[in-house]
C-alpha cells in the first residue's frame, strides 16, 4: 500500500497488516493541532479498514514527541485535546504499540503510556518535565504513570521532571522492551502478535501497593523539593489519588489542576523563563556570522575555577591544555581536575570509561608554549588587572593568530585587558560561575571591539559546555555582580534601618532563595569583597551613604565560615546568630543616630525587588543588557533568584 497522508504532519504506511503511523512535526514532533488531529485521522482508518490490524506509533527524525507545541501556550484549547486523542488510543480495538525512537516528554510520554505496549530506543529519554513549567501533565501521566511504576517512583518522577533513559524506564515498568535499532520494526513485529489477544490498557491497571513509609518518605522528599512551588505539590497529591480514585475520576481531577495551574503567575513566571532562555544568547546581526572551529580550550589556572573550567571543557568533548606557573603546581592542578571527575563518578553522573576517555583528552603542563596548539583559551588567574593585562601580552606571542582569548574576570574591565593586546578583537569575556563544571551560567562578554565571530564562537562554545549563555556589554560587575551589589548595597541600609541579617535571609528563603544573601556571603567568603570596596574607597562619591559593618567584620577577622564566624556564628560548623553582630549593628546605628524601625518580611522583599529591578532597568537603559530576560536568567541560574517567581524584572512588572 503506498504512503498514507493523514495531516501535514501524520503520515502511514502499513507494513504486514500494521500501520506504521509517524510524526512529522520538527523541530521536536510537539503535539500541535495538526498532530493532533492527523492522529485521530490516522486511528479513524485503522478503525475501518480491514487490512489493518495494528498499529505501531513512532516519530520523525530523533524525536518521538518532544512535547506540546509552545505556539499554542496561552492559547485557547484547539479540538481534539490530547486527552481526547489518548483515551482514543488506550481505548482502541486494535493493538497500538508505541515504538520510542527518541525523546518522548510531556505529552508524548502521556501519548506512550495510552499505548498498550511500549518498546524503546536504547538511546531514548523519557520524562515528564511540566512542574518546569508550573504545571501538572494534563493528559492522564499522573494517573497512569503509577499504575505502570508505583506510587513512590511516580511521585520522584513527576514532581522532579527527571529524565530518565530507556534501561531505566524499562526496569521502572513504563517501557516493555528496549532495542539498540530498528525499533519500528520491532514494535510492529509486538504488534502483529497482539492481534486478537486481550490489550493491556493503562487505565485499566490497578496501581501496585507501596509500604506505608515508603510512600510517605517518596511524598515528604518531593515535597521539601518543591521549595515553595505549588506545581510539584499537586503532582504529589494527583499521584496519591491514582491509587484510591477511578481512572475517571482522577482524570478529571488532573486536568481541572492542569487548567488552574496553567493560569496561576507561577506558571506565567516559568513560561518567562522557558521563552527566555530560548531568546538567550541570540544578538540582533549576527545570525549569518559562522562560529570559528573550536577543538582545543587553554585554560590558564586550575586552581578552583580553573579546575571547573577544565571539568566543563572535558564534558563538552574538548581537548584541554592546563598551564600553571610551575611544574609542581601542574601536577595539583591535574590532580583537582581528576578529583572533580571522580566524584562525578562516585555520584554516578559520570561512568569511569567516560572519566578515563577524559582525562586522554587532558593535559596540564607548566609549559605555557603548549598553548600554541589552542583555539580558545581562556585565563583564570587571580582578578588582578596587572596579573591578567601582561599574561594577555605573553599568550600574544604564543598562540595562533586565530586563536582567541577569553577573561574570566568578575569585576575588571575587559576592554582594559583586550586594549592592551595586540589583538584587541580576538578578545571576549567568559565570565563562568563557582563551580564552574556545575553552574549553567556564563555571561559572555561583548567587549568594544570582539569581532562578531569571536563573539558567535564563544557562545557555540558555551553552549556545547552545556551552559546557558547571556550575552551583556562591558560594566563593572557585568549584569550579575552588578545587580548583586545594588542588592546588597539596600541589604545593608535595612541592617541600619532596622533588620537583622537573620531577618533579611528569613524573609529571602520564604520568598524562594535557597539561601539568604548573608548566609551566602559567610559561605563565599567575605574577604573578596572586602578588597573590592578597599579598591573602590579612593573614588567613592563621599556623599553617599556607605556601611561599613562589612569592613568591621573583616577587620575584626570574620572572614565567614571557614573562619567559624562572619555575619553568623558557626559552632559546630552549624549557622547561629551572633549576638555579637546585633551589638556591632546596634552600635552603628546610635553613631549615625538612626531610630531603628521594625521590618516585615513583605518589606525587606519589596525593597531588595526594587533595588534589583530598578539596577536592571539601568542596565538595559545603557544597553549592557539586550533584554529584560537575559537579567532575569542571570539571577535565577547565578544568584539563586527562584525561577518560579520569573526573576526580578519579571517580578517587578506583577508588582
Amino acid at each position: 500500500m503506498p504512503d498514507l497522508r493523514f495531516s501535514d504532519t501524520i503520515s502511514g504506511s502499513v507494513r504486514n497488516g500494521v500501520l506504521v503511523v509517524t510524526i512529522d512535526n520538527p523541530p521536536v514532533n510537539a503535539t500541535s493541532a495538526d498532530v493532533r488531529a492527523g492522529l485521530m485521522a490516522a486511528l479513524d482508518r485503522a478503525e475501518v479498514d480491514a487490512t489493518v490490524q495494528a498499529i505501531a506509533l513512532t516519530g520523525a527524525g530523533n524525536t518521538f514527541v518532544g512535547g506540546a507545541d509552545i505556539k499554542e501556550f496561552g492559547k485557547p484549547p484547539v479540538e481534539p485535546t490530547l486527552p481526547q486523542v489518548i483515551e482514543r488510543i488506550e481505548a482502541f480495538r486494535k493493538a497500538a504499540v508505541a515504538a520510542i525512537n527518541g525523546a518522548a516528554l510531556g505529552g508524548g510520554c502521556e501519548l506512550t503510556l495510552a499505548c498498550h505496549h511500549r518498546i524503546a530506543l536504547s538511546s531514548a529519554k523519557i520524562g515528564l518535565p511540566e512542574v518546569k513549567l508550573g504545571i501538572v501533565p494534563g493528559a492522564g501521566a499522573t494517573q497512569r504513570l503509577p499504575r505502570l511504576t508505583g506510587t513512590p517512583a511516580a511521585i520522584e518522577l513527576i514532581s522532579s521532571a527527571r529524565l530518565v533513559g530507556a534501561g531505566e524506564a524499562r526496569s521502572l515498568g513504563i517501557v516493555d522492551a528496549v532495542v539498540d535499532a530498528d525499533v519500528v520494526g520491532a514494535a510492529a513485529e509486538v504488534a502483529k502478535g497482539l492481534v486478537g489477544k486481550p490489550l493491556r490498557r493503562t487505565g485499566a491497571l490497578t496501581v501496585p501497593d507501596a509500604p506505608a513509609d515508603t510512600l510517605e518518605k517518596a511524598a515528604a522528599d518531593a515535597a521539601r523539593k518543591a521549595k515553595g512551588q505549588r506545581a510539584p505539590l499537586e503532582a504529589i497529591r494527583l499521584v496519591r489519588l491514582a491509587a484510591t480514585a477511578p481512572l475517571a475520576e482522577g482524570l478529571a481531577e488532573e486536568r481541572r489542576t492542569f487548567l488552574e495551574l496553567r493560569d496561576s503567575d507561577e506558571a506565567a513566571a516559568l513560561r518567562h523563563v522557558f521563552f527566555a532562555e530560548r531568546a538567550a544568547g541570540k544578538v540582533d546581526g549576527l545570525e549569518t556570522v559562522k562560529a570559528r572551529k573550536v577543538d582545543v580550550i587553554g585554560i590558564v589556572g586550575t586552581g578552583l575555577m580553573g579546575s571547573g573550567i577544565a571539568v566543563a571543557a572535558l564534558n563538552g568533548g574538548y581537548r584541554v591544555i592546563g598551564v600553571e606557573q610551575t611544574q609542581d603546581a601542574a601536577d595539583k592542578g591535574r590532580e583537582r581536575i581528576s578529583g572533580l571527575l571522580d566524584k562525578a563518578v562516585q555520584t554516578g553522573r559520570l561512568d569511569a570509561a567516560g572519566r578515563d576517555g577524559r582525562l586522554q583528552r587532558l593535559t596540564v603542563t607548566s609549559d605555557a608554549s603548549e598553548l600554541a596548539a589552542a583555539d580558545l583559551v581562556i585565563e583564570a588567574v587571580f582578578d588582578d588587572l596587572v596579573v591578567k593585562t601582561e599574561l594577555f601580552q605573553r599568550l600574544d606571542n604564543i598562540v595562533r593568530p586565530d586563536a582567541i582569548l577569553a577573561t574570566n574576570t568578575s569585576y575588571l574591565d575587559p576592554n582594559a585587558i583586550a586594549a592592551a593586546t595586540a589583538h584587541p578583537e580576538r578578545v571576549v569575556g567568559l565570565h563562568f560561575f563557582s563551580p564552574a563544571h556545575i553552574m549553567r551560567l556564563v555571561e559572555v562578554v561583548n567587549c568594544a571591539k570582539s569581532a562578531p565571530d569571536v563573539l558567535v564562537t564563544a557562545l557555540a562554545v558555551a553552549k556545547k559546555l552545556g551552559k546557558l549563555p547571556v550575552v551583556c556589554g562591558v560594566t563593572e560587575g557585568f549584569i550579575g555582580n552588578r545587580i548583586f551589589s545594588a542588592y546588597r548595597r539596600e541589604a545593608e541600609f535595612m541592617l541600619e534601618d532596622g533588620a537583622l541579617p537573620h531577618e533579611i535571609d528569613a524573609a529571602l528563603e520564604a520568598y524562594g532563595f535557597p539561601m539568604g544573601l548573608f548566609a551566602v556571603y559567610d559561605m563565599a567568603g567575605l574577604e573578596i569583597a572586602w578588597a573590592k570596596r578597599k579598591r573602590q574607597a579612593a573614588t567613592r562619591d563621599p556623599a553617599a551613604r556607605y556601611v561599613d559593618i562589612a569592613d568591621r567584620l573583616c577587620e575584626a577577622g570574620r572572614f565567614g565560615q571557614k573562619a567559624g564566624k562572619g555575619w553568623y556564628v558557626y559552632p559546630n560548623g552549624k549557622r547561629s546568630v551572633d549576638p555579637d553582630v546585633t551589638a556591632l549593628i546596634e552600635q552603628v546605628r546610635a553613631e549615625k543616630d538612626i531610630e531603628p524601625r521594625h521590618f516585615n518580611a513583605d518589606e525587606i522583599t519589596a525593597r531588595l525587588l526594587k533595588a534589583m529591578s530598578d539596577e536592571g532597568e539601568a542596565l538595559l537603559a545603557e544597553g549592557v543588557a539586550a533584554r529584560p530576560g537575559d537579567i532575569d536568567l542571570v539571577m535565577i541560574n547565578g544568584y539563586g533568584f527562584p525561577s518560579h517567581r520569573g526573576g526580578p524584572m519579571f517580578a517587578a512588572g506583577r508588582r
